[in-house]
């Protein structure tokens, strides 16, 4: 048996498993990063609501001091025109804020949500390559292997 065809036949396992298990971290790295960014969509999610909450207790407390600084100058809530008007835009104005401010945080959350799996493609893909690239070197190290041997 010739030693430079068994050590040829042991490099190409070797070179094999190298490949499969840096193909392995590649995954493995992906799946980790995949999930930090699905971390971050939820914390994400979670500063929406507390923003669409805090614009709505801001509007709440404004409504509270119109109404009162109102009442104090003399003016009767429910009749005077204007300050119905002048409500009503305010209600109008925190509406359009946090309508705004839940579709920014539904767009950042479909970007993560994107992300996250374009993330966990690389690994699949890279752990594919790795098996190719595996099986490749097998393949060569059996013809190397024969052709040495003859």
């Amino acid at each position: 048996m010739n030693p430079f065809a068994i050590l040829s036949a042991g490099m190409s396992v070797v070179s094999a498993v190298g490949q499969l298990q840096a193909g392995r971290a590649q995954k493995r790295a992906s799946e980790l990063n995949a999930f930090n960014i699905e971390t971050e969509r939820e914390r994400n999610k979670a500063q929406a609501r507390s923003r669409h909450n805090d614009r709505l207790e801001q509007y709440r407390s404004n409504l509270s001091a119109n109404i009162a600084a109102f009442a104090a100058s003399g003016r009767d809530i429910g009749t005077d025109r204007s300050v119905g008007a002048f409500l009503e835009r305010q209600k109008q104005i925190a509406t359009s804020d946090t309508a705004r401010s839940d579709f920014m945080g539904q767009a950042q959350s479909a970007k993560l949500t994107a992300q996250a799996a374009a993330t966990r493609a690389e690994g699949s893909a890279a752990m594919t390559a790795a098996r190719i690239g595996a099986f490749t070197s097998l393949a060569n190290g059996i013809y190397r292997y024969d052709n040495i041997r003859t």
